[in-house]
């Protein structure tokens, strides 16, 4: 397998847990994906995401968790993280780098404010520390389109929020077909997640994080809104502040050298 590509689950008590794991290196990478994962988790992507990300498999174990199987109404970002906390320690993962992305930057935040331990350097992406405007309109949408079972609604408009109109180009060919692909048996699992996004609030407790952190944005991000990675790093003391031009929600994605930042931020 690519860079020993496996795909894992485990369970603590009532907890259970699709994840990945990938690569050679000494030192461990904590991906958190974003809502995507409310419609399809990591189970069977071991290969592919060792692929995409193997420019971190050179140096580090890399990990990518879903959230847990079985949410229940109301789980919020904090319990994520708290059940994100015990499944490190239960895999004997002392301490990690942590990358979290859109909804995985949110866990991110509150698993280095509550469990400062567990996190070596902090790398939070398109992300916000408080809901706004723009994200409650945005997500607010994506929600009455899952509770009706628009999914291929849910995910143009999830594409056209997210990607540059450079991009667009090439990704609106699939429209036809995008809504056929992955859909889910029922949207409970996203529903739960993305009411978890608007609630989500961890402002005022951003001081209390000591990792080194990096957080990144993009000025045309029509998700979590322009402005969300400026505030954050704001209330990190030390922190350092990327923001991508031109790009939006998507910049992970778009930006060619997106991996190699978040590496050469890593190993210094």
């Amino acid at each position: 397998m690519f860079y020993h590509a496996r795909n894992e689950n485990v369970c603590v008590g009532s907890l259970d847990m699709d994840y990945i794991s990938f690569g050679n290196g000494n030192e461990n990478l904590i991906m958190l994906p974003g809502l995507g994962d409310g419609l399809s988790t990591v189970k069977g992507t071991a290969f592919l995401f060792s692929m995409l990300y193997r420019l971190y498999a050179k140096k580090y174990k890399v990990y990518i968790f879903s959230r847990k199987n079985n949410l229940q109404e109301g789980y919020s970002t904090r319990e994520m993280a708290k059940d994100q906390a015990e499944v490190m320690r239960t895999l004997g993962i002392s301490k990690a780098h942590i990358l979290g992305i859109s909804q995985g930057g949110m866990i991110a935040q509150y698993l280095a404010i509550d469990y400062p331990n567990l996190v070596d350097k902090l790398i939070l992406a398109v992300t916000s520390s408080k809901s706004n405007e723009i994200m409650q309109q945005s997500v607010s949408t994506w929600i009455k389109m899952a509770e009706e079972k628009k999914y291929k609604d849910l995910m143009i408009d999830t594409a056209e929020k997210s990607y540059s109109e450079h991009y667009l180009k090439k990704y609106r060919l699939l429209y036809p077909v995008i809504g056929r692909i992955k859909k889910p048996k029922d949207f409970k699992r996203f529903l739960i997640q993305a009411t978890s996004c608007i609630k989500h609030n961890a402002y005022t407790e951003l001081n209390k994080i000591i990792s080194p952190t990096l957080v990144i944005g993009g000025d045309c991000d029509r998700i979590v809104g322009t402005t969300s990675a400026s505030i954050i790093a704001e209330k990190i003391s030390g922190s350092e502040l990327f923001i991508y031009k031109g790009l939006g929600h998507a910049a992970y994605e778009e930006a060619k050298d997106f991996n190699e930042r978040v590496l050469n931020f890593l190993i210094r």
